[in-house]
């Protein structure tokens, strides 16, 4: 395992236990996070701020019972492929959604995420 591939590893741990400050140590200042799609989380967003504001839109939305299993992890050098189903619940439905999660680090840090979501119709229709 890589340095990278530890990286978002953690990252992913440290988002399943609630432990936001590790999870944005993991991140540049400047991070480049994009979302697919013409869902309410739908979007660019750049810098912890405003990923911040993302992951409480994304909370908000699910009241809170959102989470991300990892069911492979990919690494080479500096960039880092996550195989994920997400799970949330929102106006009492649960869900979930196949996903390929890409991120992109330097000097340890990750500074771009990007989501390929398996069925961007059906999320966009969820989150709406």
């Amino acid at each position: 395992m890589d340095d990278s591939h530890a990286v978002i590893r953690k990252a992913y741990e440290d988002f399943a236990h609630g432990d936001f400050p590790a999870v944005f140590a993991a991140f540049d200042t400047a991070i480049k996070w994009h979302v697919p799609g013409h869902s309410p989380l739908s979007g660019d967003y750049t810098g912890h701020d405003q990923v911040a504001g993302f992951f409480q839109r994304t909370m908000a939305l699910s009241d809170g019972a959102f989470g991300i299993e990892l069911q492979n992890i990919l690494s080479e050098q500096d960039l880092v492929v996550v195989l994920a189903t997400v799970r949330a619940q929102r106006n009492g439905i649960s869900a979930s959604f196949e996903e390929v999660h890409v991120w992109r680090l330097h000097e340890g840090k990750a500074v771009e995420f990007r989501e390929y979501q398996g069925d961007e119709q059906r999320e966009d229709r969820f989150w709406s």
